[in-house]
Order: C-alpha cells, then structure tokens, then sequence
C-alpha cells in the first residue's frame, strides 16, 4: 500500500489552487449578451417560470444534478469530533469523488451546529437549493435522528453515506460471498463486531437480504448485546439476541459463517477465525487497520472469504462503488427520496455486475488479467467504468417503480449511453460506429490471435455484435490462453496456417500472390513460404474473399506490416499511396489527423494523395471536409522544404478540386482559430469555416502532434490508425492498444468491409 506522509497530504492540498473542487460556468459568458442573459435581465424569465411552475426549477437550473454533502464535523473518518470547519477537506474529498465517478456537481456545507433540532432546520431552510442531500461525518445515534427526520420534511433524496453506503457494498459483497461459499443467507449465522451507525444499517440490510434476526450477533465495546441489558438505544434494541451463552468476541465468533467487523484494528485473532465454520466470510472493515489483517486470515483459513476496506487487498468494501451511481440515478429521475426498493436494486446491481467479465480498464489499473468471480474477486472494483450504468439505471428504475420519481424514463439504452457519454467512456462518434457496425457485421481475421489483448477485443467485437471473428494461431495455446482469461470463444473460428491440414489453402493463396507479382520477381515457393506468416495469410484471406477485413499490428512492426499490404492487396489504382489517419474527439470538437504513420517524408505528389485521402474518409464519417495543409511557415512565408511541398500540393488540390474547402501551407494555430485566420488571411478558402483536417507535411510532426495531444488531454478519445487507400479493408493496431482502441478499429474495419461490398455490388 502507498505511504502517504503528512507533507505530502499537506502539499497536495495547498499547491497550486488551495482545495480539490471549483465551480465552473457552464453557458458562454464572454460577450454582452451572454451576461445579459445569465443575469439581469434575461434571468428575469426562468424565474417567472419556476415559481409558475416549480418543478421547472429542474428545466432552468442545476439543481437536477446539484447535491450538498453536508456534516457537523462530529464523526470525521477516525479522528472523531474535530468540528465542521476542520472536517472541510473530507467533504471536498467527497464532491471530487461524486465528480469524477458520477458527473455530480457538489457544494460542501460545513455546519457548526450539534444539536440535532437545529442541524435539521438549517439544512431544510437550504434544501431549496439542490436536488439531494448527502449526510456526512455525523455521529451515532444524532444521525439516526437526523437523517430520519429529513426524510420526512424534504422532497429531494437524503442519505447518510457512512450508513448506507457501507451497507449497500457490504450486503452485494456479503450476497456474492455466500454464494461462492454454498451458504444460505437464512441460515448463515453472521457476528456484526461494532454498534454504530454503519454497523446497525449494515445489519438492516443483510436482514433485507434474508438474514433472520435470531442467527445475528452484535457486540459494542461492552461485549454482545443482550436483550436483557439496560439503557439501550432503539437501534441496538433492535439486533439484542437472547442468547445467553455468549458474552465475548471469542465466543460469538465459534462456529459463525460470517464476521463482519466495522469498529477497530486487531481485535479478531487467528484462532478466532479458526474457530468459525468452513469457508469462513470475514469482512474486517475497520480503516486503515482492519479487525484482522489479510495476511493473518489467509495465513489461519486458506478456505476464508475475505473483505477489507483497503484498495491493496481483494474484495474492497469501498463507499464509491454506491453513493455517486445512487445519487446518479436518482437524481435523473428527479427523485423525492432514496428509499429501501432503490438501496437494494443498488445492492442487486452491483452483486451482478461482479459476476460479468471484467474490463480492460480495471484488469490495467490493477495490474492483473484474470479477474473472475470467485473467493479473491466478489466485489466490482471501484475504477469498473461499468458501474455508472448498470447501478445508477438500477436505482433510477426502481425509483419509477416505487412511485418517487418525478420524471420517467422510456429508453433505457439511450439513458446507458447518455451517462458513458457524460463521463467521456463513451461517445457519440464511436457509439454511431459501434451501432452501424452491429448492423453490418462482418468477416474479421485477427492477425495475434493468442495475443490477450487481441482474443479479448475479438471476444468484445463478437459480444457487442461487431463481427465474425477468425483467430490466427495456434488452437491449443489460443483455448488456453481463453480459459486462463475465462473467454468464451463459441462460434469463433480458430485458423493454426502453420498446421498440415492448411496445405491446400496455402497452396491456393500462394499460387494467387506468385501470379499477381510474378513481374516483381516472386517465385511461387517465395510466395508459398510466405504463407506461414500471419500477416501474409491473413490478408490473403480477405484478398480471396475468405473474409472481409483484417486486424494486426500488436506484433509486427509498421514497415513489414505496410511492405505485405502493398504486395498482398496493393493501392487503389486511382492513388500513388496509401496513408493513415487518427481521429481525435476533444471538447473542441472532432479532428481528423492525416498523415500519421505511413509516409515518412511525402513530396508534393505525395501530400497530394494523402489529402484526397484524406478528404475521402472524412466523408466516409459523414462530415464535410474543411482541410488546413499545416507547416511551420503561412501562405508562402517560407519557399524552401517541406513548406515549398505543402504549398505546391495546396495549388495542386485547389486546381484540381475547386469546391473543395482546402488551404495552406499554414502553422497549425491559424488553422484551428477561425479568427486569427480570417483577420489576418482573408483571403483562404477556408475563411469563415472551422476546419475539421489536418494533413501534415510529414510523419513526424502528424505523429507526434495526435500523441502530444493524447498526453496532455486525458480525456480526449483517439480512434486509429486507420488506413485510407489500400484496395481492401487492412487496419492497423499497436503494441499500445487497448482492447477498446482495437474493437473500435474492427467498427471502423467492419464499415469500410460494409461499404467496399456495396461499392463492387454497384459496379458489378
């Protein structure tokens, strides 16, 4: 686990803007119009809406999306009753987790107010202000009290995150757990170690689950609660058994199937743990140091079920896995509370989603491959992309149906997306990709067949309903390889082009390539050779019509890999060259980067090709092309070089494509401020327009230009390469690629297969 010393907390705090959140407009606000819009007098008419109709206050504002994480400082994580103000730098921690993981905007509100009454006047005279009211750091029993109260007098949702948030994770952790361990939750026999006020919502909720009352055992520091003990609260009334044979930890624990701890460090012991009954669930919760270390509890029961709070050990029970998607989702119903059907829709949801094959994202993150449900992995890690979607639509449905939400939700598809959306998993470019794709499916091989990343991308393709993989490689190793991932390659062609029984396809793909270069000096046993090579056999078998498309590029470098789709499928014949193109969807919009890995130091002919090309597959997206011809001089600055280059292909395009919107030679600034350019140069092509293309004067400066960009905008998509000018569909990955990055390529394969059919059928 990562030390985090007292400086560098300091230090991460205080540099640079003080704090960890901020409040950004979100409507222009640069011009006189904008301010007279936003304020006086053109605020003026939301108003007079609202209070016409108040529940356009959702329509007009933020509030939909607005929570208050409110706390009185009296329980700020372990360090107790430090006061509000001191507690500010954990409920800002909290808004930048809302943030980040749910899109949620977030106002801290530290208030110094103990007494209960007055606590709860204050935050329902500011309710008005948001659409939920996240409880924080309050201490046990005043925020039983409080949030209870709340709930009764305010129309928006209210939780208590240390209650409910730990419950909910707890329970799907618990649920997963029992499953795995072949035991019944009504006949589990379960130990709760702490009485606060996660421990007694936790326990709620297992209860809802099917836990019965009489098989629980709760203890406080003074030892298990009795019903026959005096001066207790209404809330550990409610867990008191009426055993009277148990009286410590020690002897709760004898023959338990399930511990969970949420009170302190080292309490429970190995001999405690050997004690319980087989495959043992222990969920020591307690932070930083739980009840009894991981180590400790493997160490006693190799046959135990583990749970933590910590991030460095499996099966994390951690809060963010639940309040943003709750919050998330009901909010997006504009709900008027969070009731029990919601909580344990969550429940059910995030218990699910652990069962599902985990991303590429959390297996990167944590540095692992082979994620699968069982004793080390029950819980979704917090970082599952997956969560916003599966939890915050579980929880927005059964708002709907409980008779909370104000506002329903027909297309739950669409709500899915508009969330990978908002938090940038997901766009518009690759979601139309994906889709037109699934209408179309095609035949893909897939060069590195045994390669995890590519056998994982293919599986995804097959499973999002992209394509019809094949899979180069060796059989065996590949379904070896699959079961170790725990890949389902049903209905997935496997091709070993080394084995016997391919002979005669070798021969046949062979005896094609020798007659096609024949006059390039091939011979046919050169070519038969060649076909023990997967990028040879590979692209054979789209250029024989054995398959449509073709992926590679984890392996093999770019020079082999563009020296075999030159002999093996050849450029169009209308083109000198071939080229690649990036697609970049910043904010600012979408960019289309051209030429970015095939031609080293193109001359005027060159760039002349590459912009056709790149012209052509702008259009293939379904965009206009507006083309800056970018070099380090503007319009004739410079008559040396590269820029002499750029400037002759520039004069070339325009003679020879008058209506098309192309200019250049020009820096890269003026072609991305319409502004700056059209004040300065009036007289472009491409004056009044924002251009969407960029062709660069070489390799180089396209290259690095996309990855500078990929570097510094971390949200920023990139699609590609994807090659423009080959005669068949033959797209290009590398070793850096994710699986996303290659099923979006196989989208973009499986178009360019779709629309090369249509073409020929045309033609034909």
């Amino acid at each position: 686990m990562v030390q985090i010393t007292k400086e560098a907390a300091l230090e991460y705090h205080q540099s640079g803007r003080p704090g960890k959140i901020e409040v950004k407009p979100t409507k222009p606000y640069h011009t006189q119009t904008d301010l007279s819009l936003a304020y006086s007098p053109g605020v003026a008419y939301p108003c007079l809406e609202i209070q016409k109709t108040p529940d356009d206050v959702y329509k007009y504002t933020d509030k939909g999306n607005l929570v208050a994480v409110i706390s009185n400082g009296t329980a700020v994580l372990g360090l107790g009753d430090i006061g509000a103000m001191s507690g500010k730098p954990v409920m800002e921690g909290k808004g930048l987790l809302f943030k980040i993981y749910g899109g949620i905007d977030v106002f801290d509100i530290e208030v110094a107010e103990k007494d209960p009454e007055k606590f709860c006047e204050a935050v329902e005279k500011i309710a008005p202000t948001f659409g939920g009211i996240n409880l924080e750091d309050i201490k046990a029993p005043e925020c039983f009290y409080i949030e209870d109260r709340l709930k009764k007098t305010l129309d928006i949702p209210v939780m208590h995150d240390d209650q409910h948030g730990t419950a909910i994770i707890s329970a799907a952790g618990l649920k997963n757990a029992l499953e795995v361990a072949g035991k019944d939750i009504k006949q589990a026999k379960i130990v709760v170690n702490g009485a606060g006020a996660a421990a007694i919502s936790c326990t709620k909720m297992y209860c809802a689950l099917g836990a019965r009352k009489e098989n629980i055992v709760m203890l406080d520091s003074k030892g298990v609660i009795t019903s026959d003990r005096k001066g207790l609260t209404p809330q550990k009334a409610l867990f008191a058994t009426d055993r009277r044979d148990v009286h410590t930890l020690e002897e709760a624990v004898s023959g338990a199937d399930v511990f969970v701890g949420l009170s302190k460090g080292n309490i429970l012991t190995q001999a405690m743990v050997k004690s319980m009954s087989d495959n043992p669930i222990v969920f020591a919760l307690a932070n930083p140091v739980p009840e009894i270390s991981y180590e400790d509890a493997i160490a006693s029961r190799p046959d135990v079920l583990m749970s933590t709070g910590r991030s460095d050990y499996p099966n994390q029970i951690n809060n963010v896995i639940g309040f943003p998607y709750i919050f998330r989702g009901a909010l997006d119903v504009h709900a008027k509370a969070i009731n029990e059907e919601m909580k344990m829709a969550a429940v059910h949801a995030i218990a699910e989603l652990a069962k599902q094959p985990v991303p590429d994202v959390v297996n990167d993150v944590y540095h692992v491959n082979d994620l699968t449900f069982g004793p080390k992995y029950f819980i979704p890690k917090p970082v599952d992309p997956r969560l916003i979607t599966e939890v915050s639509a579980a929880v927005a449905k059964a708002a709907i149906e409980s008779g909370v939400a104000r506002r329903t939700i027909t297309d739950w598809e669409a709500y899915k997306n508009s969330l990978l959306q908002m938090l940038g998993q997901e766009t518009k470019l690759t979601q139309k990709l994906h889709d037109t794709a699934r209408r179309h499916p095609q035949r893909v091989v897939f060069a590195e067949g045994g390669h995890p990343t590519m056998m994982k991308a293919a599986v995804q393709a097959k499973q999002e309903g992209i394509c019809f993989p094949i899979l180069l490689g060796n059989p065996d190793r590949i379904r070896r390889q699959a079961q170790r991932l725990k890949l389902d390659l049903t209905d997935i062609q496997i091709i070993d082009m080394r084995a016997d029984q391919e002979q005669g396809r070798r021969a046949t793909f062979a005896k094609h390539l020798f007659e096609k270069r024949a006059r390039q000096g091939y011979t046919f046993q050169e070519a038969y050779d060649k076909m023990y090579e997967r990028n040879y056999f590979g692209m054979m078998m789209v250029e024989v019509g054995e398959a449509d498309a073709f992926i590679t590029g984890l392996y093999t470098r770019y020079s082999n890999t563009i020296k075999v789709a030159k002999e093996v499928i050849g450029i169009r014949p209308e083109y000198k060259t071939f080229a690649t193109m990036h697609i970049l969807n910043t904010k600012k919009g979408i960019y289309y980067i051209a030429d970015t890995l095939i031609n080293r130091h193109p001359n005027q002919d060159v760039l002349v090709d590459v912009a056709r090309l790149s012209a052509h597959t702008v259009r293939f997206f379904n965009e206009v092309p507006r083309i800056a011809m970018i070099s380090y001089s503007n319009f004739g600055t410079d008559d040396n070089g590269s820029s002499l280059e750029v400037h002759n292909a520039v004069a070339e395009m325009q003679q020879q494509y008058p209506d098309l919107a192309i200019d250049g030679e020009m820096q890269v600034n003026f072609a991305l401020n319409r502004e700056l350019r059209d004040d300065k140069y009036p007289f472009t092509r491409l004056k009044g327009l924002d251009v969407n293309t960029l062709v660069f004067p070489n390799i180089s400066s396209a290259n690095g230009s996309y990855k500078l960009l990929q570097a510094l905008d971390a949200d920023a998509e990139i699609i590609g390469p994807i090659q423009m000018g080959l005669n068949k569909p033959i797209h290009f990955t590398d070793f850096e690629s994710s699986i996303r990055d290659i099923v979006n390529i196989t989208a973009v394969a499986v178009i360019d297969a779709y629309v090369e059919k249509i073409k020929q059928s045309r033609n034909g």
